[in-house]
């Protein structure tokens, strides 16, 4: 077995998003700061509803995924196909924008904590027009594995492995063949998780403490820590305990070009994105 290190740390910024919400960014908080077949990781947290409360308007996106996961709260998804969904504590609701989409992810709360993260993955050329998708998965439908260290892990997409016991996560059959871990780990508690060795992977700490390797590096709360190539992580937690996301998924390897909503490979590509918009037929068919 080869083992991954933390080769670098990003840590998130404060930043916002739809028409308001405060959140932290790390993963696409620049350019540069993103880690195929990855483009952005972020974390909303906030007891106070002036952070959240006017949500994310109908906007569009092209090209990519998004997916959602919710720890504490409630928010209402609308798309332009009809789909209608609402997400609550643990549930997670994973969207292909894939050829375009026009959607909403609002409040359905006017108090109390707020708390979820969204990831985006990028789709590779091949898959970026396809019709769109979108599924909704309630917690009951998440498994939870034991880890032979202590803790447990939710398992959102992939197949975790602990001893002889396999746990595969709902989400399967999507090109980045992703891995998405929700790690609960208690004080002091020692873990390997196996990951894919073609996978780039990454870990975000969102609550207490972890050192990552056999080198014992530190991870600071709230940042993404950006793994060296292997096929397992060794994490420890610290005296709070830990709770962190293990992120997974295949390189593509392709030009990414970026304009906010739209991710494609070309400059020209986001320029038809943007008129395709305009026009009324960037979620059409």
């Amino acid at each position: 077995m080869s083992a991954r290190r933390l080769q670098a740390v990003i840590e998130s910024v404060a930043a916002s998003d739809g028409a308001g919400v405060k959140l932290r960014r790390s993963l696409g908080s620049t350019p540069s700061r993103r880690f195929d077949p990855f483009l952005m990781l972020d974390e909303f947290f906030s007891d106070d509803p002036d952070d959240y409360i006017a949500g994310f308007p109908s906007h569009p996106h092209r090209g990519f995924e998004t997916v959602t996961y919710m720890l504490d709260g409630r928010m209402r998804h609308e798309d332009s196909f009809g789909h209608v969904g609402e997400i609550g504590p643990g549930g997670v609701q994973w969207m292909t924008a894939a050829r375009g989409i026009i959607h909403s992810e609002m409040p359905l709360q006017s108090e109390g904590r707020m708390r979820g993260f969204q990831l985006w993955i990028n789709l590779p050329s091949r898959e970026k027009m396809k019709p769109a998708a979108y599924r909704e998965i309630p917690p009951g439908e998440i498994p939870i594995a034991a880890l032979a260290g202590g803790g447990d892990a939710r398992v959102i997409a992939g197949t975790l492995r602990q001893g002889s016991v396999d746990v595969s996560g709902p989400m399967a059959g999507l090109s980045a063949d992703p891995q998405y871990y929700d790690l609960r780990l208690p004080p002091g508690a020692a873990v390997t998780i196996p990951t894919a060795a073609a996978h780039n992977v990454f870990l975000y700490v969102y609550e207490g403490e972890a050192v990552v390797g056999d080198d014992a590096r530190a991870l600071p709360l709230r940042s993404a820590g950006l793994l060296t190539p292997g096929d397992e992580v060794r994490i420890v937690a610290g005296a709070a305990g830990a709770g962190l996301l293990l992120l997974g998924g295949n390189p593509i390897g392709e030009r990414v070009a970026q304009y906010g909503p739209f991710v494609m490979n070309t400059p020209e590509e986001i320029q038809q994105a943007i008129r395709d918009y305009q026009q009324g037929v960037l979620a059409a068919g």
